[in-house]
């Protein structure tokens, strides 16, 4: 008697929109083996792909066939048992050995005759050539994606896949979200950790709804797509998708994330420590907790001194409180602070030379537009000398890379001036407004964070 094992596969990563889902295969075996009056034994599923090997119900089913379990085969195509050499091989072998009697197949016509196993040997290899030629179209695809500047994978946070243009564009709610995530973390204050949460609060987590890994975060604020860049197999391609993140931003960030990446192992959390040197010795200041105890009135309490390292050679000073030293930088950043009438007529005075550099911004374009269409025939030349094998692969995918950031980054100032003006205008903007809130900065209490960070923003190489 012929007894049927019934095999049902999907693919999850093939695109064969054409072929039925595992319960439709069920339906369509059952009622063909009605028809055929055929003796099922068991019915066995699995969703993976046959174009490797490694398939554990397929493997069951050879094993139930190989010890006497089952003897014949059901299932909806050929191509549903095997997609690659070795699977064709085993159903082949024991179609010879006898241990296989027969297949059947609702879309194929099969007979266990010398025609009919040459018959099947060509479906199987039909499958397998379907399945390489599939795989050269996407990667062919793939090509043709990253030369027009789109990424041909899934795209990152605060983008969108457009399925009708195929392209990649800024999704206008989450957009906001990783934008706000990159100004938390480049303020300083904001750990990895953080951000995954903040992620979380507004919705960007994990399929499950947790939140993000920590290494999914970093991998986020370190994303070059952000600013244009297209990182695919190794190789750097200019993108032509929208951009929401500035430039500058995503660079203070990278600064961060690479400082942090060997960082002090301090204790305590100082918050003017790597502000200042010592004026005596010129060596780095330290600082250190002091405890002391009051026990009829304040109890234990912890004092702050910063001191000199005293490093290099002898040096006389001595230990100073942070009180003392958040009051010399007070008066420090006091000093730069700009009244605001200053600050108001500066910045009117900016606005007329921003209309007189308008002709200079024109010049500046044109000279960092010659320096793209330069790097553009550099990279011409590059390719050219790759495909007639003059240079070797590691070298031109090297100097690709090194080329196509350039071109990018002048891209940027080009996009830069156009829409704020000369380099150096935006600067004095930032100098004006951050002197004008110096004395604001300087009058408040408990803000040493903010203000160490403003004294680094209003002056350098500060001593004690």
């Amino acid at each position: 008697m012929i007894k049927y094992i019934a095999y049902c596969r999907k693919s999850t990563d093939e695109k064969e929109k054409q072929v039925l889902s595992i319960e439709s295969q069920i339906a369509e075996l059952k009622e063909f083996a009605t028809k055929e009056k055929l003796q099922i034994v068991c019915f066995l599923t699995e969703s993976r792909t046959a174009k490797t090997l490694g398939r554990p119900v397929f493997e069951e089913v050879i094993q139930k066939i190989e010890k006497g379990e089952a003897n014949a085969i059901l299932s909806w195509h050929p191509d549903r048992l095997a997609r690659n050499s070795v699977d064709g091989g085993k159903i082949v072998y024991l179609l010879d050995t006898g241990k296989l009697i027969d297949l059947k197949f609702p879309t194929f016509w099969f007979d266990n005759t010398p025609q009919g196993k040459f018959m099947l040997s060509i479906a199987f290899g039909q499958s397998k050539y379907y399945v390489d030629n599939l795989s050269e179209n996407v990667k062919r695809g793939n090509r043709q994606k990253l030369r027009k500047g789109i990424l041909p994978n899934k795209a990152p946070y605060g983008y969108i896949n457009e399925p009708r243009l195929r392209t990649i564009e800024v999704d206008p709610i989450k957009s906001r979200i990783v934008k706000k995530a990159f100004e938390l973390f480049a303020e300083g204050e904001s750990s990895i950790a953080d951000i995954s949460r903040f992620f979380q609060k507004f919705g960007i987590t994990k399929y499950s709804g947790k939140m993000l890994h920590l290494d999914t975060v970093k991998r986020i604020l370190s994303n070059k797509f952000y600013i244009g860049i297209i990182n695919f197999g190794s190789e750097i391609y200019e993108g032509t998708h929208k951009l929401f993140l500035p430039p500058e931003l995503f660079s203070k960030v990278q600064k961060i994330i690479k400082a942090r990446e060997h960082p002090k192992n301090n204790k305590h959390n100082f918050t003017f420590l790597g502000l200042a040197k010592c004026s005596e010795c010129g060596c780095s200041i330290t600082a250190e907790v002091k405890h002391k105890c009051y026990p009829k009135t304040r109890g234990n309490v912890d004092y702050i001194y910063y001191r000199c390292t005293k490093k290099k050679t002898h040096c006389g000073q001595i230990y100073l409180r942070e009180e003392l030293l958040e009051q010399q930088l007070r008066a420090i950043v006091a000093k730069s602070s700009l009244p605001d009438s200053w600050a108001k007529l500066w910045l009117e005075r900016l606005n007329k030379e921003g209309t007189e550099e308008k002709a200079n911004s024109e010049n500046q374009i044109t000279k960092f537009s010659s320096e793209v269409q330069k790097i553009d025939k550099k990279l011409d030349r590059l390719l050219e000398g790759y495909l007639d094998q003059i240079v070797d692969p590691q070298i031109y995918q090297q100097k690709k890379n090194e080329l196509v950031e350039l071109k990018i980054k002048f891209k940027g100032k080009m996009a830069g001036i156009s829409k704020n003006g000369s380099e150096w205008l935006g600067l004095m903007r930032e100098f004006i407004e951050v002197a004008a809130d110096a004395a604001k900065i300087a009058r408040a209490k408990h803000n040493g964070e903010e203000l160490s960070f403003f004294a680094k923003k209003v002056g350098s190489d500060y001593c004690i």
